[in-house]
């Protein structure tokens, strides 16, 4: 498949360029548009955020001090330090204190298979407006295309189940529970209070595009299967006496 598509792109005469916009208007290419930017609002409501959790410490020479910690994709949270409450530390109680967890594994999967989708959906979309009559013409472009869609469908699946568990751990990592963790909270004189966390709305969102994508993959496969000659093979048979 890949192959094909650097043919196209090296030697189109050899396989005869044949733009056909209308493509765009049938169901398999239709639907590959709206995977191509589904994949990219999953890359980007995942990839794309940033937030902070903030404390309100007071301690030593120091009176309700807020004290945050920035966190980002691909969300390593244990690296993540809270600003000191001053510039001594609380009279030296204070040590650097990092957020729980490392989510990166689950939200790069994310994100990643976001990227290559996008990729493959571009790759698919050339394919099915120049050089269609050549798809439908050797089956074994189909069946590829049909083997690629059920396994992007089953990593979706997978994908965005991990990623959803990943972000309700996030959100327990950033969240009020933090503050029994912290053992400079504990000092003597050193008190602390859960503040706020930025919204992760928008991570909420990435599940559901993520779910979106799974749906659409899966209504793909069966578009696909239909060009293939299994379909033709298992009509012929049910047909059949």
């Amino acid at each position: 498949w890949p192959w094909l598509l650097l043919a196209a792109l090296v030697s189109p005469m050899m396989l005869g360029l044949r733009m056909d916009l209308s493509m765009l208007l049938e169901p398999l290419g239709f639907i590959k548009v709206l995977e191509w930017i589904l994949a990219v609002f999953a890359f980007a409501t995942c990839g794309g955020f940033r937030g902070e959790t903030a404390l309100l410490v007071s301690c030593e020479g120091v009176v309700n001090k807020t004290v945050t910690a920035v966190f980002a994709y691909p969300f390593r949270l244990n690296t993540v330090v809270f600003s000191a409450p001053d510039p001594k530390g609380c009279g030296g109680t204070w040590t650097d204190v990092c957020l729980m967890g490392d989510f990166s594994p689950s939200a790069q999967f994310f994100v990643t298979l976001a990227a290559l989708v996008f990729l493959y959906c571009f790759a698919a979309l050339v394919v099915y407006i120049g050089y269609n009559h050549v798809y439908q013409q050797n089956n074994k472009f189909p069946l590829t295309d049909l083997a690629i869609s059920v396994l992007i469908a089953f990593l979706w699946l997978v994908s965005t189940f991990v990623w959803a568990k990943a972000l309700a751990d996030i959100k327990a990592s950033t969240g009020a529970s933090i503050i029994p963790g912290i053992e400079s909270c504990k000092a003597p004189g050193t008190s602390c209070h859960f503040l706020s966390v930025t919204s992760m709305g928008v991570l909420n969102v990435s599940v559901v595009f993520g779910l979106l994508n799974m749906i659409l993959w899966a209504g793909n496969v069966w578009l696909v299967y239909k060009d293939t000659n299994l379909h033709s093979q298992w009509n012929r048979i049910s047909e059949s006496p």
